[in-house]
């Protein structure tokens, strides 16, 4: 069976259905994410943000994609793969967001396993990690159909829609990811 969903690099012209997306589930994100600037959804933000995308991939500190759906080309979210750390780490943080209608349809698991296919295969790392806030329970599902195990609680770890609060920590590992593995 096909993935019903594929990954690419963001562009200029999606700004406009992003920004359309974000705006719509906004009130489902925010309780998840950093606190959103003033300017947040704006065609210059979302020019910024691109450029920072494309500094972070040239200096092979950060990947970012947004999830695609294959029979419309609707855009779905996002994922990045983060803070890419070589040398004796060979690791990087998983962050992800779904828009509202297409949450809890099983996209993101399928963008997690593909996002784990480029870390590991393309990339060669070695460790993949993700942090959910507690009551984050569709997350933390994700991320255990993905194969990741939970490996602690971090306190007050991340700033997340205008607090520091503590986090549930993920990770996978090379050599437990399966390339057959499809998303249940």
């Amino acid at each position: 069976m096909l993935p019903r969903i594929y990954l690419r690099p963001p562009h200029r012209g999606d700004w406009q259905e992003w920004a359309e997306l974000r705006a719509l589930s906004r009130d489902f994100l925010v309780p998840w994410e950093p606190s959103w600037p003033d300017d947040a959804l704006t065609r210059s933000a979302f020019r910024r943000r691109l450029a920072r995308y494309t500094e972070d991939w040239s200096r092979d500190q950060g990947y970012s994609f947004f999830l695609v759906r294959r029979d419309d080309e609707a855009l779905l979210g996002g994922i990045t793969l983060a803070n890419v750390r070589r040398g004796v780490a060979q690791s990087c943080t998983f962050g992800y967001w779904v828009g509202k209608p297409y949450a809890r349809y099983g996209y993101m698991t399928e963008a997690v396993h593909g996002a784990c296919a480029f870390a590991f295969e393309h990339l060669r790392l070695h460790r993949v990690e993700a942090a959910t806030l507690p009551h984050n329970e569709a997350s933390q599902g994700v991320l255990r159909k993905a194969g990741f195990r939970e490996e602690g609680l971090a306190r007050r770890y991340l700033k997340i829609n205008g607090r520091w609060q503590d986090h549930r920590l993920f990770a996978l590992l090379r050599e437990e990811y399966d390339p057959d593995m499809r998303p249940v």
